[in-house]
């Protein structure tokens, strides 16, 4: 389980860490590229099984919009949970030790009733973005169920991500982030790939005609920006035109089934950063949208107004500035001070005492209670939508359903501006502010955010940067004026480093335009992105435009900040990778594009290059599980520890167990830990939680490497308002045999206790 004793690990721990693994990236470099060329109680997180009361608008009432072929489906992509680094953070400390909940893939189809060849297919998964090797994987996958399938395709499955930085990593396609993960592991990948087949599959096989509203709420205490001095540096009459710094509007799309008017799920879009779970918690969890996802569809069982099998997706947006560290972020050095406003350094001048802080930060809990709170804040905000949307929201009407798709590289791509001036775009690059971190996750030795990349800021980068790549003149002049420290998009042994083809990807049902953003855009980027399609699409749609951007998806490209943000290159522009003009950019593309999407359409935009495919020549130095043993005298699933035999409401009651290794068996649409609770009868036992429940805490201990021991805690954190009886806690694992490497299922059973 988490420490409770500390907020986060001690600040030299945190860089030591961060500098092996910036130092393993160089060295790694210099010897591939000389080998090549020579609100809630912290006890009470209540997940409730139970609906609440509706409103007096029905929200099951009888719709005014236009029919659509609709679908929602999910499967579970938790993947390893133990002994793989998570993707996000990029420390290579941070490596699972547990679960304390499940993550899903989400699958929304929209179609036309009248040409239902003309769908989309809006993937949300709970994980950091949407990736080429996954999306490669998702495409296959669902080309494999047959015939039937085929309508899906690369125009228009959309892959995105929620950007958790708390789930299982090593699945990258490209060499970079697969530094800090050890390289690619062919689980974490398949259980990504696999799930989201499965929620696409079942999504398919749900398909009727239906009705689609959507509503909007604004979420005044979910997040605030992270890069406050890089906003202000947009024009001060655009800026005007805004209350806040972060877009704190929710987009909620319901998806009503026309045969009975039940809703069969619910499709958000609002901005906020998954990193509320600190880089120092190793138990794999959806972040707060996860946390919200989950709420969501647990309230709905038993609703009148919703269908069984109620989905929620909670998608991501214009993330790219935002945290959800809402009281700001501080310097953990004792000075009691904020971090400064110019680059988010404390009184050393180094950004390394500089945190964010959650809404729950006095819990000193690694952010558990703020990641539950901000969820809830998100669940709320749907929920009120969701309650009144009958009276309140917008009928998506227009039979019209498109999608396009198409690749386009990046390397020296010149266009024209709407002034008329030719600019370009350049290979993919990262600046020094990118090693800096932010304030969700600071970085180490001298980079801070706002980094001149002058030789005397950090001396011996100079050098061993040089090692790895030394920028051309060309491409130092096109990032300008970012000072290049990586340069990924002109690497390619052993293979790519990053990317330099992009997915431009766009989706239109009725007057909703979704774009589809490789890159985590700003604010400000978003708010220009939003715009310029809506202008775009007036004269397409029936309605008024609404504009949503769903994102990072498809092929992770980092960040996309406006030009003038660039110019202060803070880790935002410093991560925006192919120049100042990549909103430009980004902007022609789609919306000289835009025509891809009118309802006479019938073509499809060229396909253009297609990115790398690295899953079959990444390398891998993660090891596998090579055997699980239990001590003399013991068995699997033995108890070590057994729960006391009563529990005050609110206590947390946990039990030990001889264990095996869970990579042994992911156990998917399963649960590794379960809570049941004895009948009336005395006799009956029935499960009430699992691993989807964020009060059941799943930790994996290896006590001994040679031998191949270990041990499971598991832990319930119960609330203050759980129902009083009798329960008892399971154990479900699956060993693995040195010789013959069978895996073999057993279950522990704790003794009962009572729960007053």
């Amino acid at each position: 389980m988490e420490k409770l004793s500390s907020q986060r690990n001690p600040a030299p721990r945190r860089a030591g860490f961060f500098i092996f693994s910036i130092v393993s990236l160089l060295l790694f470099g210099t010897f591939l590229v000389s080998s090549v060329n020579g609100r809630a109680e912290r006890n009470g997180f209540a997940f409730e099984h139970t609906s609440r009361a509706k409103l007096a608008s029905d929200a099951t009432a009888e719709a005014t919009g236009d029919k659509y072929l609709i679908g929602v489906g999910k499967g579970d992509i938790t993947g390893p949970t133990v002994e793989i680094n998570f993707a996000g953070y990029a420390d290579l400390s941070q490596v699972g030790t547990g679960l304390r909940q499940r993550i899903f893939s989400r699958a929304f189809i929209v179609g036309d009733v009248n040409n239902p060849q003309d769908r989309f297919v809006y993937l949300v998964l709970d994980m950091a973005t949407g990736d080429t090797a996954v999306r490669y994987g998702i495409l296959e996958g669902i080309a494999a169920l047959g015939s039937e399938y085929s309508v899906y395709g690369q125009n228009n499955v959309a892959v995105t991500g929620t950007h958790s930085h708390s789930g299982p990593g090593a699945w990258w396609n490209y060499l970079l982030p697969q530094v800090t993960s050890l390289g690619f592991d062919k689980q974490a990948y398949q259980a990504a790939v696999d799930g989201a087949v499965l929620s696409v599959k079942r999504a398919h096989e749900s398909l009727t005609e239906g009705y689609l509203d959507y509503g909007t709420v604004n979420i005044t205490d979910g997040s605030i920006s992270r890069s406050l001095y890089a906003y202000m540096n947009n024009p001060a009459e655009e800026r005007a035109k805004y209350s806040d710094s972060v877009d704190k509007e929710m987009t909620v799309l319901k998806f009503q089934r026309a045969s009975d008017s039940k809703n069969i799920g619910i499709l958000t879009w609002f901005a906020v950063h998954g990193t509320s779970v600190y880089q120092n918690s190793t138990h794999v969890t959806g972040d707060n949208k996860g946390v919200a996802e989950l709420m969501f569809e647990k309230a709905m069982e038993g609703e009148e107004s919703a269908a069984e099998g109620f989905v929620a997706g909670f998608s991501q947006s214009n993330v790219g500035d935002t945290t959800p560290n809402v009281l700001g972020a501080w310097c953990d050095d004792g000075s009691g001070q904020m971090c400064s406003y110019e680059n988010s350094t404390c009184a050393d001048g180094k950004s390394q005492s500089c945190h964010g802080r959650g809404p729950e930060f006095t819990n000193l809990d690694l952010g558990i209670t703020s990641c539950y709170e901000i969820g809830k804040r998100q669940y709320d905000g749907a929920r009120s939508v969701y309650d009144t949307l009958d009276s309140t929201g917008t009928a998506i009407v227009g039979p019209t359903v498109k999608a396009f798709h198409f690749y386009q590289d990046m390397r020296f791509w010149n266009f024209q501006l709407p002034t008329g001036e030719q600019v370009q775009t350049c290979p993919s690059a990262l600046g020094y502010s990118f090693a800096a971190g932010t304030t969700d996750g600071p970085g180490a030795f001298d980079f801070t955010q706002s980094d001149s990349g002058e030789p005397s800021a950090s001396p011996v980068w100079e050098v061993v940067k040089a090692l790895i790549r030394e920028p051309t003149p060309e491409q130092k002049a096109c990032q300008q004026p970012k000072p290049i420290l990586l340069d990924i998009g002109e690497i390619s042994q052993p293979y790519a480093w990053g990317p330099n083809i992009v997915d431009i990807q766009m989706f239109r049902v009725g007057q909703l335009v979704i774009i589809v953003s490789p890159s985590e855009a700003t604010t400000m980027a978003g708010r220009r992105w939003r715009d310029a399609v809506a202008a775009a699409s007036a004269d397409i749609t029936d309605a008024e435009p609404k504009v949503v951007i769903g994102g990072p998806a498809n092929s992770y490209c980092h960040y996309v900040t406006t030009p003038e943000e660039y110019a202060i290159q803070r880790y935002e522009g410093a991560s925006t990778l192919f120049g100042q003009y990549e909103l430009p950019a980004y902007i022609n593309l789609t919306v000289s594009n835009i025509q891809y999407l009118a309802p006479d359409a019938t073509s499809s935009p060229p396909p253009g290059p297609s990115p790398p495919d690295n899953r079959d020549n990444s390398l891998s130095f993660i090891t596998g599980v090579v055997q699980d043993n239990a001590p003399l005298g013991k068995k699997f699933g033995s108890v070590t520890t057994q729960p006391s035999a009563t529990y005050a409401r609110g206590a947390v009651v946990q039990a030990v167990f001889v264990g095996a290794n869970p990579r042994n068996n992911l156990r998917l649409e399963g649960t590794f830990a379960a809570i049941e609770a004895l009948g009336t009868d005395g006799a009956t036992w029935t499960q009430v939680r699992d691993d989807t429940d964020w009060d059941l805490v799943y930790s994996w201990n290896r006590t001994n490497e040679i031998l191949g021991y270990s041990e499971v805690t598991i832990a319930w954190e119960t609330a203050l308002d759980a129902t009083p009886g009798t329960y008892r806690i399971k154990y479900y694992g699956d060993s693995k045999a040195l010789l013959t490497g069978n895996i073999s299922a057993f279950t522990g059973t704790s003794n009962s206790f009572t729960l007053t």
